[in-house]
């Protein structure tokens, strides 16, 4: 009897343990039916890699990736068109990143993946239950980049990343990294908004306050604070917590119901680098 209940109570630790990590802190992400029809961002390759020991003798991946809403505004079709991948080294992931590419190339600077629900990276996304991965992960959800091979191209629609403005699946301010599978950054490109609109401002310059109509319940906002080192090309995927005032009430605006949220911070915002 008393082997039986501790094996219970063990099973059940294990699943809450589980699930915990396979979905986000504020519950797996929303399907976004209502994106912006004739929306098209694209983000460029820039001629240097950003890991230069990946290009010995100059170059990089070439190639963009483009993005625009379905023609029912149900999910983002991303296509992805790249040459001169590495020769070795794969396969390679890639993902949405929080913060845009600076003026100096710089990668680590784009921060974490888009993670607007907290999900984190500890346990790797499974693309059987995409709801449950991070935003970002497009690798993850739809596949990497296959090792030894010299050209790729794919096309596919995200249910979860989003071309609206002021939710926080949006990516049309941020960037995409492509990496090697120990996390080390090899390229990484800024989105543009080259079709259905102005330009917009970076996330640092947006006043938006996450009140966004919408018929998802993705929160809006940044949730990340910036990491604690920008040297190298890699991140560790730690995972940081910074209990400011500031950042905590930054992420609570974020949230989709900002008591209930507030209680899943716990006064805290999490971020999760690589």
């Amino acid at each position: 009897m008393r082997v039986s209940t501790r094996l219970s109570v063990l099973l059940a630790a294990a699943s809450t343990h589980v699930s915990a990590q396979e979905t986000g802190k504020l519950g797996d992400a929303a399907e976004v039916s209502n994106n912006p029809v004739g929306v098209v961002y694209k983000a460029t390759l820039p001629e240097n890699a950003y890991f230069q020991g990946a290009y010995m003798d100059g170059g990089n991946i070439e190639g963009e990736v483009t993005a625009t809403a379905e023609p029912d505004g149900k999910g983002v079709r991303f296509t992805v068109k790249l040459s001169n991948l590495p020769r070795s080294g794969g396969p390679f992931p890639y993902h949405l990143h929080v913060a845009p590419v600076p003026d100096d190339g710089n990668c680590t600077v784009t921060l974490a993946h888009l993670d607007p629900y907290v999900r984190g990276e500890a346990t790797p996304c499974d693309k059987n239950a995409p709801e449950t991965c991070q935003v970002g992960d497009l690798s993850g959800k739809h596949g990497a980049i296959p090792a030894d091979t010299d050209t790729f191209e794919a096309s596919y629609v995200d249910a979860y990343a989003s071309t609206l403005e002021g939710l926080g699946s949006f990516f049309g301010n941020r960037s995409i990294v492509f990496h090697f599978p120990n996390k080390t950054r090899i390229t990484c490109a800024s989105f543009e908004k080259v079709e259905g609109g102005a330009e917009l401002p970076g996330p640092g310059d947006d006043d938006d306050d996450g009140t966004a109509s919408s018929t998802s319940s993705a929160p809006s906002g940044i949730v990340t604070p910036p990491p604690s080192s920008t040297q190298g090309g890699s991140g560790n995927g730690t995972a940081t917590t910074a209990a400011t005032s500031s950042v905590a009430t930054g992420a609570a605006n974020g949230l989709r119901a900002g008591a209930a949220g507030a209680a899943v911070i716990g006064g805290a915002a999490f971020a999760f680098l690589l």
